[in-house]
């Protein structure tokens, strides 16, 4: 049991992780279409 408990946490952490980098992206990206719509 406490075997099966660690790979949870770990896939959580991945998840997570995922998560995480998908909401960077997205910043990432609602600046660079600021950045196109101040120079038009």
């Amino acid at each position: 049991m406490p075997v099966k408990k660690k790979v949870v946490k770990k896939a959580a952490k991945k998840v997570a992780k995922k998560k995480v980098v998908k909401k960077a992206a997205k910043k990432v990206a609602k600046k660079k279409v600021a950045k196109k719509t101040k120079k038009k």
